[in-house]
């Protein structure tokens, strides 16, 4: 454990006045993470329940992944994609093999993967579809977060996000989320692909009826649609499975993924798909200079090693089955919805209660970190590598916070 070094405070003195406030954070100062365990700079250890919007399922510091970035760093770190590297066309083969599809297209941040996908599918609607040039349209679902740049933000329903950013792109008709039928209203001839998240995460977890996402591959099916599954939170072992969608009994057509892809020690991002999508990408007509470096190829097949060979999405299952027993077993009349998948869980307060925020300040105070969303929302999200024993310890602070409001 680090020697207690300063008062917080100078740090959050630092980032107030030098950094955008682009961000409301908790007022703590994390110095140091292992495992699902992290410091702050006054030497008090907190259990971490959001494990960087899911960017870290395998824990701080895992040292596989730690240890492929290392040795990795001293060899070759960045050649661009003007020239080949021994790294790249082996990972792209396994992560195309482990996710099931024919083709692997990487970049650095979720927001890119999206933007990839956009890209990839208003061409695939141009080129095989038939549609009129500058005409494709995408669907997306209201309460999406897909990420920040400016298209993406064109089709959010989060004033928060998008107020006074435009002028907006346009080509995206917002459905209800979780409501096929008017979805099905809003396909027409122009419609290139449905957008969705498997399981809206920034959203609150928030789990569409059961019958959505095969609801939408019918649609998809039906009408020439393609169907995108962005599950860069949802995927990776989060939600109890390699990639949520999948749990409905549905493939669909392209995914974006993100986040735990890196283990959260570098950003690591891609879009997947079979040939008939990703062949309308030509020499000139996308690129990344990062995308794809041999760095970011080493530490992301750490990090899906130990996604794999340590049983990290079977075990996210497991014990998703108790995070919602526990929470489900908390007696407050202030607790309007507990939704849970694998070990991803949003609570909904009632208003009266005054917002979430109160609850993860006191929560910090107590030694477990989570953070809320949306106002009234909590999320819990601990690294997937947690032990029983730790997420009970963890839920009885929870339950204790929660019974003495």
């Amino acid at each position: 454990m680090p020697e207690t070094r300063a008062d917080a405070s100078q740090w959050i003195a630092l980032e107030d006045h030098w950094s955008a406030h682009n961000y409301h954070p908790l007022d703590v100062v994390i110095a140091r993470g292992e495992g699902i365990w992290v410091w702050d700079v006054e030497g008090k250890k907190y259990l971490d329940f959001l494990a960087a919007y899911s960017a870290l399922n395998q824990g701080y510091g895992h040292p596989r992944i730690v240890e492929a970035l290392t040795r990795q760093a001293k060899e070759l770190a960045l050649t661009s994609r003007a020239f080949r590297n021994d790294r790249f066309g082996p990972f792209c083969r396994k992560l195309s093999q482990l996710l099931g599809y024919d083709k692997t297209l990487m970049m650095n941040t979720g927001a890119e993967a999206v933007e990839t996908a956009v890209k990839a599918c208003r061409r695939w609607g141009y080129r095989s579809k038939g549609v009129p040039a500058g005409e494709a349209e995408i669907i997306v679902f209201d309460g999406n977060f897909h990420g920040r740049t400016t298209t993406i933000i064109s089709f959010s329903t989060d004033e928060g996000a998008r107020g006074d950013f435009g002028p907006y792109t346009p080509g995206f008709r917002v459905a209800p989320y979780g409501d096929v039928e008017a979805t099905r209203a809003m396909v027409n001839d122009r419609t290139v692909a449905i957008l969705v998240e498997p399981i809206q995460g920034e959203g609150g977890v928030v789990i569409p009826p059961a019958d959505f996402l095969p609801g939408l591959r019918a649609l998809c099916d039906e009408r020439k649609v393609l169907l995108i599954c962005d599950e860069i939170q949802s995927g990776l072992g989060r939600a109890g499975s390699l990639l949520a969608h999948t749990l409905s009994g549905i493939r669909a057509d392209g995914v974006t993924i993100g986040k735990a892809l890196s283990g959260g020690l570098y950003p690591v991002s891609a879009f997947l798909a079979d040939d008939a999508v990703m062949d309308v990408f030509d020499p000139g007509s996308h690129g990344s200079t990062y995308g794809g470096n041999p760095l970011a190829c080493a530490v992301a097949e750490a990090a899906m090693d130990v996604l794999v060979e340590e049983g990290l999405v079977e075990h996210s299952a497991r014990l998703g089955v108790h995070l919602e027993e526990r929470l489900r077993a908390i007696e407050v009349d202030f607790i309007e919805e507990i939704r849970v998948a694998g070990l991803w869980a949003g609570i909904q307060f009632s208003p009266s209660v005054g917002g979430a925020r109160k609850i993860s300040e006191a929560l910090q105070a107590k030694g477990l970190l989570c953070k809320e969303t949306h106002v009234h929302t909590l999320r819990l999200a601990p690294p997937l590598v947690i032990k029983q024993e730790e997420l009970d310890m963890a839920l009885d602070i929870l339950e204790g916070v929660l019974l003495s409001l």
